[in-house]
């Protein structure tokens, strides 16, 4: 009973510190802005970092390009079955869009697939989780006119068989623009992608680049062609380079435990904290609860892949738009 009290403390605790906004916001890179649906609150760059790194315990050079978080109003970092939108900025370039009419998403599926085997051997020797794709949750889909690229997939975390709704949803947004990428990714399990879906049409048009940013506003005189294509983006293997978030296994293991468990079974989580309390008469909550996590599950670093992969193109086999 005292434990659960203190958890409770430090939950309040970290709840009270952050600050959320709502309406339109400029992002910290001053090339887009965020304009927050009815529903859904803004966690600024400096807070979300805190959040992925100090709460959730992943390593910095994977939130090094996060630029914000959108949680549902009624949600927070704490809360179970739910989920929330990362928004992260890549300038990786303009990245062309002619091949994407020409992909055949089944065979791209599968070619990620079998590239499972030598990445999951490389995750165990490093301690990590292995990570299987199930599918894809929603199909690829493009829409050229908006120039904003969706697809979500359904991973299994580790070798033992998952129910579906155990299973992690990863759904990528991408954004193209002038000089880059405008990233939105989903955290959340297979469980919640009615939720997500729900709201997936508002999270479409809810951000934009500032003047002079656009994809429309190229000029091929001056302005740099990014190395990748539409079919690499849904492959991962840009973003796996920069430190983006590709595959949430990767991004995530602290924050598995934490949802999938949920608050009232992370006993041993807490504990480490209560520990130190009563070595140290003054500490801070939020760093205490921090390094537990960190403590508790390691994330794994990104991928450093420089070679986009050979993706397979069949003329007029794209996989039709789920959303259409």
């Amino acid at each position: 009973m005292e434990e659960a009290v203190a958890q409770g403390h430090i939950i309040d605790s970290i709840r009270n510190s952050e600050h959320y906004e709502t309406g339109t916001i400029k992002l910290s890179n001053g090339k887009a802005e965020i304009h927050v649906p009815p529903g859904f609150k803004f966690l600024n760059k400096e807070q979300s970092i805190d959040v992925l790194t100090k709460l959730w315990g992943n390593p910095p050079e994977v939130a090094n390009k996060t630029l914000g978080m959108i949680f549902p109003e009624n949600a927070d970092p704490f809360t179970d079955s739910s989920f929330v939108f990362v928004v992260s900025y890549d300038e990786m370039g303009y990245v062309k869009d002619d091949d994407a009419a020409k992909i055949n998403y089944n065979d791209l599926l599968k070619q990620i697939q079998d590239g499972e085997k030598e990445d999951n051997e490389n995750r165990k020797k490093e301690g990590y989780s292995t990570m299987h794709l199930i599918g894809w949750a929603q199909a690829p889909f493009y829409d050229k006119q908006n120039k904003v690229l969706h697809w979500a997939k359904d991973i299994q975390v580790g070798d033992a068989e998952q129910s579906r709704d155990e299973r992690t949803l990863n759904y990528e947004i991408r954004i193209l623009g002038r000089k880059g990428v405008l990233s939105i990714d989903v955290i959340c399990t297979m469980h919640e992608l009615p939720q997500v879906n729900a709201n997936i049409e508002k999270v479409l048009h809810m951000a934009s680049f500032t003047e002079g940013n656009s994809y429309f506003d190229f000029d091929p005189k001056i302005d740099k062609v990014a190395a990748w294509t539409i079919g690499t983006l849904v492959a991962g293997k840009i973003l796996a380079k920069v430190g983006l978030l590709a595959i949430f296994g990767k991004y995530l293991l602290a924050f598995w435990k934490f949802i999938l468990i949920g608050l009232g079974a992370i006993g041993s989580f807490f504990r480490k904290i209560f520990r130190r309390k009563k070595a140290e008469s003054n500490v801070d909550d939020y760093t205490q609860a921090a390094d537990a996590a960190a403590i508790e599950t390691p994330a794994e670093a990104a991928a450093t892949s420089d070679t986009p992969p050979a993706l397979p193109t069949e003329e007029g086999t794209a996989t039709d738009n789920p959303h259409a």
